[in-house]
């Protein structure tokens, strides 16, 4: 349950907010359309626990705690919580191999986490640029 002045909580984030989700998967294009692979609750699909930090997003394998992917906030371009499946957020990566841009979404149990999630990420993304203005302020 987060509480109604979540949004403006700094000291959380800079250890990381998680979120429990369901990992749909990354593409180099779309996963939640009608003309798209993955259908929300067609197969059974990873639960993962991201991790949001002004360092960027992590990935955590909720039923083992492995690490899946660690994700520079540097490297991240987009995120979203879908129009039309209101309970999937994605964001848009560079792969640090390929240098591609690859799309990876994730299911939420309710809208409003999803919603959270996307807040949380542009807060990362803001307290990341604050951090660094102020590393290169004397310069």
């Amino acid at each position: 349950e987060l509480p109604e002045t979540w949004a403006d909580m700094q000291e959380p984030l800079l250890e990381g907010m998680c979120f429990t989700l369901k990992y749909l998967g990354m593409t180099l294009r779309c996963l939640v359309s009608p003309h798209c692979q993955a259908r929300v609750g067609a197969r059974k699909f990873q639960k993962v626990i991201l991790t949001v930090s002004p360092r960027g997003i992590s990935l955590q394998d909720a039923d083992t705690k492995e690490m899946v992917e660690n994700i520079s906030i540097y490297r991240i371009s987009y995120c979203t919580t879908d129009k039309l499946q209101n309970k999937v957020f994605a964001y848009v990566a560079q792969s640090q191999e390929s240098g591609a841009l690859e799309c990876h979404a994730f299911l939420s149990p309710k809208k409003k986490i999803a919603q959270a999630v996307t807040l949380t990420v542009a807060q990362a993304f803001q307290m990341a640029l604050d951090l660094w203005e102020t590393a290169h302020a004397g310069r």
